[in-house]
Order: structure tokens, then C-alpha cells, then sequence
């Protein structure tokens, strides 16, 4: 393995998300009108190819502590971006729909490993003082991965099978990546860090809460990240290459989801959330009200892109304080609720596109976004214990969340040995 310092391994790390969540995940929405036009699927159909990926990367998400335990965070990352290569592969040759669910389900296999590999590396590379920046600059890989997709919709339009040939090809290169500086390490947790809590004293309100909230934004955004380029092709009527600047623009604006997201922690939660949702339903009404003006289209994306990373980010804070000690679970559990309401909210709006029209159905979708925004208030924003209410700034955070993850059994924060090498080297130097 060559050795990465903690800023090569972010940079590899979110080179590895593009690939795993921006193009073999969240590109197919940006695909669908061409896509559909040639193999001749209905509206329905889409939604449910496009759920096939959401619940393989639930699966996958499940069984990934048990593969990175047994095969390493090295290993694991090879096989997810196997995955990632068939899938794309798949896609690009599709002829019907089941091929091509076959290629969509095997994509959402590759992003439900990758991330807990990765995790797994994290541990064994990266001081523990950075986790959270590092973990902020790996997230934002989703927005750079859907970034990456725009020119290929620009310079290849309609060529829709040679854009996941290169997809493929770039996945390919990370698996070489993968395996060339990724450690083969597999443990997540620290042989000397003290037991997680019990289940029975879990905050299982807090927790019931955040899935319940995480589950519904998924199915809201369900509706823009499969349809939204579909829409405004279709009821708009503007060329393919617009769906381009679409998906730029959730890009763009996704890249600042991760400062709101640690902004949000540092002061109110729940009206951060309410915020978010109301700005992410207003994404929605606003594209289905103007799908034929450019200009329009391209700032519903800025606020639905801006909304989305925003609340997953807020998410992921939330479930990794009330899982404390549980590298495993605290991380993903909110980004496994989020993909099965985009699993379940999927088929309904293509069911309800094909009963309705977009209009209508994104219409629907908003008002639900809106209902849930105001329901906030039962968000979980009192992270902190009641005794803890006045917590310094210095406690909030993503990297405080990180950082109350793993604590000795006095209860204090664990030593981390890569600071006392790195002491030691300098002391001796």
C-alpha cells in the first residue's frame, strides 16, 4: 500500500464518492428522458428501475460492517467498485428493462459499500482531530460526482450508452486507486475503546424520530432526482443538454449542503430542517410551475441541491451523536431511512405522473415537503443532554460529533496513536 497523508486520502475519498453516489447512483435521473425514448418505458416503470439502486444500497448498507470486518477497508472498496464497473457496464449495454434494472441494482450495491470501507480507512490514516474534516470534504464527492456527469450530457447528447461506457471506465480507474492506497485494515471500532452503550439505553425516541424525518425528506426528493430532468424535457419542452445545466446546478450549490449542515448543529436543528424542507418543497412547485423557462429551472435546482445536502449532512450529525461508540450504525443509519423513502417515493410518482401529469405530482410532492417541514418542531435537535443544554461552540460541530464517538472507560475522549506517533516522530526529529 503506498501511505497517504490525511489530505491525499481525502482527496481519494471523495474521488470515490463521485464515482459510488454521483455517477452510478444519483446520474440516472439525468438520463431518464433518452433513456426512456429509446427502450419505450413508462413513467412507471422509471420510478420503479429507478428504486432498484435504493434498495440494493439498503442491502448492501446492512451486510458492509460484515464485508469491511472480513475483507478490509482495501478489499471492500475493490469489491464496491466492481460493482460500480458492472453496473455502469450494464447500463450501457441495456436493451430492455430488466438489463437495465440489472446495472441500476448492481450501482446501488457499489454506493452501499464504499462509504464504510472508506470509514474503515479513515480510522487507520487519519488523525482523529480531522475526521470531521475530512468527512466533510469525502460528502461533498456526491456534488462533484453529479458535477462530473454535466459535460457528458453537453458533448454526448443522446449518446446516453457511451456516458456510462466512460462511467464505467472511470470506475474502473478508482478501483485500481482503491487498491493501490487503501490499508487493508478491517477494524472500525479500537480494541482499547470503551463498550457502546446498551440498546436499551439508546435514546430510541430520538432515534425513531430522525429515521421517521429522514425517511420522509427521502421521499420527497424522490420526485427530483429521478423525474426533474424527465420534466422538463417532456412538459417543458426544452432539449436534452438543458437536463445538464440542471443537474450543474444541484452540484453547485450541493458542494455549501455540508457548512449549513455544521452551521445548523451549532444553533437550532429543528428550524434549520424546517428551512431546508420548505426550501426543498419550493424546488419542486417552482420547477413544475416554470418547466420551460431555463433561468427558472436552473434556480429550482440551486435550492433543491443547496436544500439535499444541507439536510443529509444535518442527518448524518444527528445519528453519529445518538449512536455513540457505533462507527458502524451511527453513520449510515440516516442515510439508510433516506434511501428507502427515495426507494418507496419513486414508483409513487411515476405512478402519479402517469395518473396526473408532473404538474400535478410534483405538486403533491411539495405539499407533502411542506407538511413535514412543519412537523420540525418534533425533530431531535436537543442532541445535547438536558445538562449539556449549554454547550460551548467547541461541542458542536461535525468533528465534536466525531469526536464523542470514542471515549476510554473514564468516559473521556480516546487517546488517538496516530497524534502520539506523529508527537513522538517530531520529539525525536
Amino acid at each position: 500500500m503506498m501511505r497517504l497523508s490525511s489530505t491525499g486520502f481525502a482527496v481519494l475519498g471523495a474521488a470515490l464518492i463521485a464515482i459510488s453516489y454521483g455517477l452510478a447512483r444519483f446520474a440516472f435521473g439525468l438520463f431518464v428522458p433518452p433513456i426512456r425514448d429509446e427502450l419505450g418505458l413508462s413513467s412507471y416503470v422509471i420510478g420503479i428501475i429507478g428504486s432498484l439502486p435504493l434498495i440494493s444500497f439498503l442491502l448492501a448498507t446492512a451486510i458492509a460492517p460484515l464485508v469491511t470486518r472480513y475483507l478490509g477497508a482495501r478489499y471492500a472498496a475493490v469489491l464496491s467498485g466492481g460493482f460500480g464497473v458492472a453496473g455502469l457496464a450494464l447500463i450501457s449495454r441495456a436493451t430492455d428493462p430488466v438489463m437495465l434494472g440489472a446495472g441500476v441494482f448492481a450501482c446501488g450495491i457499489c454506493t452501499g459499500l464504499m462509504m464504510p470501507a472508506l470509514t474503515a480507512a479513515m480510522q487507520a490514516i487519519v488523525r482523529r482531530s480531522l475526521h470531521g474534516r475530512v468527512s466533510s470534504v469525502m460528502n461533498a464527492g456526491t456534488s462533484i460526482g453529479v458535477i462530473v456527469a454535466v459535460p457528458t450530457v453537453l458533448f454526448l447528447v443522446g449518446a446516453w450508452r457511451l456516458a456510462y461506457l466512460s462511467f464505467a471506465i472511470l470506475a474502473g480507474l478508482g478501483v485500481i486507486a482503491a487498491w493501490l492506497f487503501l490499508p487493508s485494515v478491517s477494524r472500525i471500532v479500537p480494541a482499547n475503546a470503551a463498550d457502546p452503550p446498551p440498546f436499551n439505553e439508546l435514546p430510541w425516541s430520538r432515534l425513531i424520530r430522525l429515521t421517521l424525518f429522514a425517511f420522509l425528506m427521502g421521499f420527497v426528493s424522490a420526485a427530483y432526482w429521478i423525474f426533474a430532468p424527465d420534466l422538463i424535457v417532456t412538459l417543458g419542452g426544452l432539449p436534452a443538454s438543458a437536463t445538464a445545466w440542471l443537474w450543474l446546478a444541484v452540484g453547485v450549490a450541493g458542494l455549501g449542503g455540508a457548512v449549513v449542515a455544521d452551521l445548523a448543529d451549532r444553533n437550532n436543528p429543528p428550524i434549520t430542517q424546517a428551512l431546508m424542507l420548505m426550501m426543498l418543497s419550493a424546488s419542486l412547485a417552482l420547477l413544475a410551475a416554470s418547466p420551460d423557462q431555463p433561468l427558472l429551472t436552473a434556480f429550482s435546482a440551486l435550492v433543491f441541491g443547496l436544500a439535499y445536502m444541507s439536510l443529509t449532512g444535518l442527518y448524518l450529525m444527528t445519528g453519529i451523536r445518538l449512536l455513540p461508540g457505533r462507527l458502524s450504525v451511527g453513520p449510515v443509519l440516516p442515510f439508510m431511512a433516506v434511501s428507502l423513502g427515495q426507494a418507496t417515493g419513486s414508483p409513487a410518482v411515476g405512478r402519479l405522473v402517469e395518473g396526473f401529469g408532473y404538474a400535478d405530482a410534483f405538486a403533491m410532492f411539495a405539499a407533502l415537503g411542506i407538511l413535514v417541514a412543519i412537523l420540525s418542531p418534533f425533530y431531535p435537535g436537543a442532541i445535547a443532554e438536558a445538562e449539556e443544554e449549554e454547550a460551548s461552540e467547541e461541542e458542536s460541530g461535525l468533528q465534536a460529533a466525531y469526536d464523542s464517538q470514542l471515549l476510554d472507560e473514564e468516559g473521556e475522549p480516546l487517546e488517538d496513536p496516530l497524534e502520539e506517533e506523529e508527537e513522538q516522530a517530531a520529539a525525536n526529529s
